[in-house]
């Protein structure tokens, strides 16, 4: 695009839907009735209450640490890979490569799947959110 680059607008895109896939399953889990090990957290109701209390608790301090340590990483090689500097495509962290079908046909086809899902997966976060703080349910919300 004339107003964004591609390269950082595809980087973005990868990101933000990973990140959608994981939070959708990590919410539905939770909701469904997986806790993390422990007395504490076997008497969380909701995914709502369960980040209400790790918040008041001061869990998500150490949490959101980490996650920036990985961002810094994800911005360092954005930097490095924009201008060709390293041999990157967008959203590659240099993992599981070996995942990847040889054809490159099947790979292209493999990352359309991905990038697809991770879209329907900002979609179904955001309603999933908003739905369990509207309704005070949890998932699947009947």
């Amino acid at each position: 695009t004339d107003a964004l680059p591609v390269y950082w607008v595809r980087e973005a895109e990868l990101k933000h839907a990973r990140v959608c896939m994981l939070a959708t399953l990590g919410w539905i889990a939770t909701d469904l009735g997986m806790r993390f090990p422990g007395e504490k957290f076997q008497s969380i109701a909701s995914t709502v209450e369960a980040h209400n209390k790790a918040v008041e608790a001061g869990y998500m301090l150490p949490f959101l640490g980490a996650i920036r340590t990985f961002e810094l990483y994800g911005l360092w090689l954005i930097f490095k890979g924009w201008p060709k500097e390293i041999k990157r495509d967008a959203g590659d962290f240099f993992l599981g490569k070996n995942f990847l079908p040889k054809d490159p046909a099947k790979e292209k086809e493999m990352r359309l799947k991905e990038l697809e899902n991770g879209r329907l997966a900002m979609f179904a976060f955001s309603g999933i959110v908003t739905q369990a703080v509207i309704t005070g349910k949890s998932w699947p919300f009947m």
